[in-house]
């Protein structure tokens, strides 16, 4: 083979042609959107997922681009065009200046994505201006039910309805505030209302689940990129709350609260409403633990887990994934926690591999774990002389 510019491959004698290839990578190159500050919506890597990404990925709907066009999501596509029109029908801005708007905003909105979104200039402002309008016919039609005709199948369906809503808490299908509150302004569709004034009776039982004041939703909202943003704001305890040591390679261990039960430790419910407060009172001997909703929980803790370990520097989430599969790890333990009203649950095999499950993908970092004084005393209280001959007898 004859080439005008290149070298031979000694491995198998196939002429290179140097200089094509740097031209075709040099493209590749120049044509990459750089990472941003602003991205905050990532596909998960292997490692993380669980149960083969059905919680990370969407099931029914795809608001995001990064499961545009998945053959299973198809079917949503045309509910996404009947709730255009609604939209269209409600605001005198028309079709043609939210497309102008959506084109202005384009690359601040590919800048959000951690992946390259392969879609042309065209279909992508198509794409984003219909998934944003339907997420807000959905907040709209779930926070005000008056609005819902009789011809929805969407909320006639309550199935379908549910699993959007566990769609939109998957963290790879988010979609972003900043374009809604934009959208919502231009169609000027309604006084007195406002997207998180829509996403704050949506966040209702997320709330009731993870023991969130409810005020906290339109408080962090401003702040928020996203759903699971705003879900992690919410929880995210001050660095007071929390016990902050710094060991080098510390390895985190507990005792069960089994063994905790031997040693004649107390149960109580926690009185802070924050869910990471446990506490533990070494003089009366009483583990406090925050009331803990099992149904549907383990949901949100993996998608806030994954997020968090994309994202955010701090690692509360994962610290206390890890500090519950420490101190649950068999059905008795789990029994024992039921029994004292601190796990209220539905299904008792739920509540006995709870622990185990949302500390399966958890983190252990070397030289830092939110939980260490609690650790600490817990072991050191089971070590005591007295709690030893306690649980022997």
């Amino acid at each position: 083979m004859f080439c005008v510019i290149g070298r031979m491959d000694k491995s198998d004698n196939v002429c290179i042609d140097i200089k094509s290839l740097a031209t075709c990578w040099r493209s590749k190159l120049e044509n990459m959107y750089p990472l941003s500050k602003d991205c905050c919506i990532y596909l998960v890597p292997s490692k993380l997922r669980y149960s083969k990404g059905s919680l990370s990925t969407p099931q029914i709907v795809s608001i995001s681009p990064l499961h545009h066009g998945r053959k299973e999501l198809k079917t949503m596509e045309e509910y996404k065009l009947r709730y255009l029109k609604q939209f269209l029908q409600r605001t005198q801005v028309s079709f043609e200046d939210f497309m102008i708007f959506i084109e202005s905003k384009e690359e601040k909105l590919r800048n959000c994505y951690a992946e390259t979104i392969p879609l042309v200039n065209k279909d992508f402002v198509e794409m984003i201006l219909l998934d944003a309008i339907f997420f807000f016919e959905f907040l709209l039609l779930f926070s005000i039910r008056e609005f819902v005709t009789s011809g929805d199948h969407i909320f006639g369906t309550p199935g379908l309805s549910i699993g959007i809503r566990h769609d939109i808490w998957s963290v790879e299908n988010q979609i972003l505030f900043f374009i809604l509150e934009d959208l919502f302004e231009l169609a000027k569709c309604y006084d007195g209302l406002s997207i998180s004034k829509l996403v704050s009776p949506f966040c209702g039982n997320i709330c009731e689940l993870l023991l969130i004041d409810k005020s906290l939703i339109e408080i962090n909202f401003s702040e928020a990129k996203h759903f699971v943003d705003l879900l992690r704001l919410c929880i995210e305890p001050s660095d007071h709350q929390l016990d902050i040591e710094i060991e080098t390679m510390y390895i985190p261990t507990s005792p069960t609260i089994t063994e905790l039960h031997r040693a004649e430790v107390k149960f109580e419910i926690g009185s802070n409403k924050h869910l990471f407060d446990i506490r533990f009172d070494k003089i009366k001997g009483t583990l406090e633990i925050p009331k803990l909703r099992i149904l549907n929980v383990s949901r949100y803790f993996k998608n806030l887990q994954m997020f968090e370990e994309l994202q955010c520097e701090k690692n509360h989430v994962n610290d206390y994934a890890i500090v519950l599969s420490l101190l649950v790890r068999s059905p008795k333990d789990a029994e024992l926690l039921i029994q004292n009203g601190i796990l209220e649950d539905t299904e008792s095999v739920e509540a006995s591999t709870f622990g185990g499950e949302i500390g399966k993908q958890a983190r252990w970092w070397n030289n830092r774990f939110y939980y260490r004084g609690l650790a600490r005393d817990l072991n050191d209280y089971c070590k005591s002389p007295w709690c030893k001959w306690n649980a022997n007898w």
